[in-house]
């Protein structure tokens, strides 16, 4: 009999993903000629289908308890969701962009797109062992600097904007959460793997940056 956090876990995986995908499906469907919510359905579809690259070989590791015959699937999905949280975060910088229209956006949004690319960049280099149980935390904390970066600012951009379109005023309050049940998985998860428990509070807080956007 399968343990209870772990069923937990496979129920939890499989609501995240549904969620993400109909909140998707919702905001592309109801887009019409708005380009935020465009974008925000996008960003939806975008995290859900990345998340499914890690989310589902861990599903399957959890019912089967075949980890070592699924270890290149979880690694590479682990790769895959590094890299399509990366394109999350610039999806919503843009719609931050047209939301509220900074000052000196073409300097912030080349900024940004320069930290995304080099956290790619950083994320398919051969040197993070992916498919390892605990990949080398020198990586783990190069390739997370670009992407705090970026992460702090969209979160400074939806602050500043936070008064501008009401129904959005608390996006900037779930990345900062996001970011602060994500760190700990990067920096202690591979001393102590009940650390990585927080990554579910981690994907609350994206689900509650997707059911912000709704009011685009």
């Amino acid at each position: 009999m399968k343990r209870i956090p772990a069923i937990v876990e496979v129920v939890f995986d499989i609501l995240y993903l549904g969620t993400g995908l109909v909140i998707g499906l919702v905001l592309l469907c109801t887009a019409g000629e708005r380009t935020p919510r465009l974008l925000a359905g996008t960003m939806a579809l975008v995290l859900a289908g990345g998340d499914a690259f890690h989310l589902v070989p861990r599903i399957r590791v959890i019912l089967t308890g075949d980890g070592e015959g699924l270890k290149a699937a979880l690694g590479r999905g682990k790769q895959i969701t590094s890299i399509t949280m990366t394109l999350f975060y610039l999806l919503l910088w843009n719609i931050g962009l047209i939301e509220f229209s900074p000052a000196n956006s073409l300097f912030w949004s080349v900024s940004a797109y320069i930290l995304a690319s080099v956290r790619i960049l950083l994320c398919l280099m051969p040197q993070n062992r992916w498919s390892e149980r605990y990949s080398p935390q020198n990586w783990a904390i190069w390739r997370n600097i670009p992407f705090v970066l970026q992460g702090i600012m969209v979160a400074g951009l939806f602050f500043v904007g936070r008064n501008i379109v009401p129904g959005i005023r608390y996006m900037y309050l779930a990345i900062i959460l996001s970011f602060a049940f994500y760190l700990p998985v990067v920096f202690w998860s591979n001393r102590n793997p009940k650390v990585g428990m927080l990554m579910l509070p981690k994907s609350c807080a994206y689900l509650w940056m997707l059911a912000i956007a709704l009011a685009l």
